[in-house]
């Protein structure tokens, strides 16, 4: 996928929670925070802690949407 096509997917999902899988194999579940035109920031949330992951566009191998919110 282009890397624009991805940023703009990314913009339109932020707040979103969403599962990504990287090509290393991690697996990261959070909310969709911050959008940058390299990277994508994920808030994940473990009890009362939370963890931010910053993943770049070229690591990201596969994205589901696990919570659809509506507008």
């Amino acid at each position: 996928m282009d890397r624009q096509q991805t940023e703009n997917l990314f913009r339109r999902l932020k707040g979103q929670t969403v599962a990504i899988k990287t090509v290393s194999g991690g697996v990261y579940e959070g909310r969709i925070e911050e959008v940058s035109n390299d990277y994508v920031c994920i808030v994940e949330e473990q009890n009362t802690e939370s963890t931010k992951a910053y993943l770049f566009y070229n690591s990201l191998e596969s994205m589901v949407i696990t919570d659809v919110t509506t507008s």
